[in-house]
């Protein structure tokens, strides 16, 4: 799945669409969506890998999926504190009730995030985990990690590709 932005809001949209469509995956609407579901809840954390250049659109993706995920507060890249933790507090019922938003711009090793208690964080089933610079931890990451790669087009375009799509996310479409 691809998607060509113009401006911000646009990258803040899919996000959002993104976000609420992981929320809510728990409604049997699509075929195996409810098996994906059960197989999910057994295993971890919904992850999601952000990759892409400097001005990419990662960050501003993010703060679209936040606000998908129910999120008030104002997100910002945590670069030099690596971790951010957010409640979900979705007036629908979700199973999710943490978001945490990895910034892993300044990780030289693997051993470094670790530290930070990340298998845990990635192991439980009731949070939602986006990682900018995932590159940099393939080595960790869960094999049905959601990939979303960012492409600087120009000043103003951003390229924003998704890979590793469960079958109840094919759908997302960016108009509906």
């Amino acid at each position: 799945m691809e998607y060509l932005t113009s401006n911000p809001s646009e990258t803040k949209k899919i996000g959002e669409k993104l976000a609420k469509k992981i929320l809510h995956f728990g409604k049997p609407s699509k075929p195996g969506q409810a098996q994906y579901r059960a197989r999910r809840m057994r295993d971890s954390a919904f992850v999601l890998g952000l990759v892409g250049e400097l001005g990419g659109g990662k960050t501003t993706f993010l703060q679209g999926f936040a606000k998908g995920l129910g999120i008030k507060e104002k997100i910002l890249s945590p670069s030099f504190v690596i971790m951010k933790r957010f409640d979900i507090k979705h007036k629908t019922p979700t199973p999710f009730k943490a978001f945490y938003h990895i910034d892993c711009y300044r990780i030289e090793k693997v051993k470094e995030i670790l530290n930070l208690d990340f298998k845990e964080i990635i192991s439980n089933p009731q949070n939602i985990v986006a990682i900018e610079w995932a590159d940099r931890l393939w080595k960790i990451l869960p094999k049905d990690t959601l990939v979303l790669e960012f492409e600087f087009k120009n000043r103003s375009k951003r390229k924003v590709k998704i890979r590793n799509i469960p079958l109840w996310i094919s759908t997302l479409d960016k108009n509906s």
